[in-house]
């Protein structure tokens, strides 16, 4: 069995992978660059609205009306509303309003780069994973914010009484300084795994959550046997971010000692032993995992339409028990549920299985504890508001008070509280804990909007709140995993990222393709070698020795 702690991936990942910041001593707002140790003072004419008492703990209130603008990434669940309670009580009671450009979910990615790399990006740019920040350092389109943490004291607070200080520096860019701040939680929150149909999974004898990916694999043979001409696993998201089987392959690579799927980022893999990058495809852990997924098909255990079909055909399948057990998440379980009860099958019961070991241990990917952040243009310091935008976002995202107002709304309307307990509005649902409510959170009210809340909580307690049963024993499940160490940043110049983003395209492209190929059997194993030697003439010894030499000049 290979150590757990063998290697780390580098951040990079959509979903999961580490990010980091650095937390500069607490301070008031008014404090000059000099006082408080930062590099950037904030001159009174970008103080427009900024309070002059905000501290850690303080509600935000602008002294006058402010208008920020914002870039807004509207989800087709949730569509962008302009009377959501959200919007206006945000300019009711915080004086607080927005400029908005918005950009669909379906092609946000895209949308958003192309408006920051034209020079007209708004002020605040949210859902911004770690890595897709370092494309505009070079061009100073962002703003560097490590130059302005000193006027964010809630999330200093969080990063010293949480004790973030471990993912420092791989938010860190050449010029040592980060661009993005990353959502956090104050501990680890999985959120994905295999969700399966449970009654039919203890029908067939499997009462208790496969141990490993060899007892997947067990669990899977016996479902076949006991459900002849139903698949016992047809997965979706495969056409998310044009990664297939991105969320299995996310959520299994850990446990095979490499990266992949969803969190395949960068394609680097720190080996710790050699203090050194690889391209986790040419690692064993790779071809390991590939193998296994491949065998899975190969023995129809795994439906090969799983690394092609959308994710409503995905879904339909398992909601009409044409499959068992598909990807899924959190949430997600409660949309497979809603499936079965609106096609009148009250006997089906969904759960998320903790996610099996595998031959490099029983892992979770480093970086469990942040979530999607955000980025400013560079010329939101040039804003007489700019200090308010900095205190407004401290306070939403990073204060109890914030990030309970973004999670559950206004306290009389969208819920009740008693205590530290919390009651949806009788008419109020949010992902099924109240299914009588005819009014949705988030559709209805702007709330529990991934826009506006980073890391859905993040305190123990706020997330624990809106957990049903399930989720809760979801997570306590794999409260036991070892989170991989965060590799080390080897950040790089101008001319080398222009460089390595030529060859990235490239060898991308290249694993996409023939890790699917690979896995459906298009592409015999036997060619691996073979696939190998096609990787190095697309420079992928050039690629990674960029970033060890980046590595080494760091010191």
């Amino acid at each position: 069995m290979r150590s757990a702690r063998k290697r780390a991936g580098v951040a990079a990942s959509i979903a999961v992978l580490a990010l980091a910041l650095t937390a500069a001593c607490s301070s008031g707002d008014g404090a000059t660059a000099e006082e408080t140790g930062g590099d950037a003072g904030i001159p009174e004419a970008n103080r427009v609205g900024a309070m002059e008492d905000f501290a850690a703990g303080t509600e935000f209130v602008a002294t006058e009306p402010v208008t920020f603008g914002l870039l807004y990434r509207d989800h087709p669940n949730y569509p962008l509303k302009e009377d959501w309670l959200f919007l206006t009580e945000l300019k009711d009671k915080h004086n607080v309003d927005f400029d908005i450009t918005s950009a669909p979910l379906s092609d946000w990615d895209q949308k958003k780069s192309l408006i920051i790399s034209s020079g007209d990006a708004p002020e605040f740019i949210p859902v911004t994973y770690k890595g897709q920040e370092t494309q505009f350092v070079a061009g100073g389109a962002i703003l560097p914010l490590s130059d302005y943490v000193q006027y964010m004291p809630n999330f200093q607070q969080k990063i010293e009484e949480w004790g973030m200080q471990d993912y420092l520096d791989s938010l860190e860019q050449a010029d040592g300084k980060y661009y993005m701040l990353p959502g956090l939680y104050e501990s680890p929150q999985p959120q994905y795994s295999i969700a399966v149909r449970k009654d039919l999974w203890d029908a067939a004898g499997l009462t208790e959550d496969p141990e490993t990916w060899d007892d997947f694999r067990d669990a899977l043979e016996k479902l076949k046997a006991a459900n002849p001409g139903v698949w016992p696993m047809s997965d979706r998201w495969s056409t998310t971010n044009n990664s297939p089987l991105g969320a299995t392959l996310n959520i299994a690579a850990p446990n095979f000692d490499t990266i992949a799927g969803w969190g395949f980022g960068q394609g680097l893999w720190f080996d710790e032993d050699e203090e050194k990058f690889v391209y986790a495809p040419t690692t064993d852990g790779y071809k390991d995992l590939v193998e296994y997924f491949a065998g899975l098909v190969e023995d129809g255990l795994l439906d090969p339409e799983s690394l092609t079909q959308d994710d409503d055909t995905a879904i339909q399948k398992f909601g009409s028990g044409q499959s068992l057990a598909i990807s899924g998440n959190t949430q997600e379980v409660t949309t497979y549920r809603k499936t079965f009860t609106e096609a009148g099958n009250a006997s089906a019961d969904v759960k998320l299985i903790r996610v099996p070991a595998g031959p490099a241990g029983d892992n979770v990917a480093s970086g469990s504890r942040i979530a999607s952040g955000f980025m400013l243009s560079s010329a939101a310091k040039d804003s007489p508001h700019f200090l308010a935008l900095l205190q407004w976002i401290d306070w939403l995202y990073y204060s109890d008070q914030g990030i309970e107002f973004a999670q559950w709304g206004v306290e009389g309307t969208t819920y009740t509280k008693d205590g530290d307990t919390r009651t949806l509005a009788a008419d109020v649902d949010w992902n099924g804990l109240n299914p009588a409510g005819t009014k949705k959170l988030n559709a209805d009210f702007g709330f529990s909007n991934g826009v506006f809340m980073f890391a859905n909580g993040t305190t123990d307690e706020l997330i624990g709140s809106m957990q049903s049963d399930s989720t809760r024993a979801f997570v306590e499940s794999m409260a036991d995993k070892e989170e991989l160490p965060i590799a080390p940043t080897a950040p790089l110049d101008e001319m080398q990222q222009e460089q390595v983003t030529l060859w990235q395209s490239a060898l991308n492209d290249s694993v996409l393709q023939n890790t699917a190929a690979f896995i459906l059997g298009s592409r015999p194993l036997s060619e691996w070698d073979a696939w190998m030697t096609e990787l190095k003439g697309l420079n992928v010894d050039q690629y990674v020795d960029t970033y060890n030499q980046a590595l080494a000049a760091k010191g």
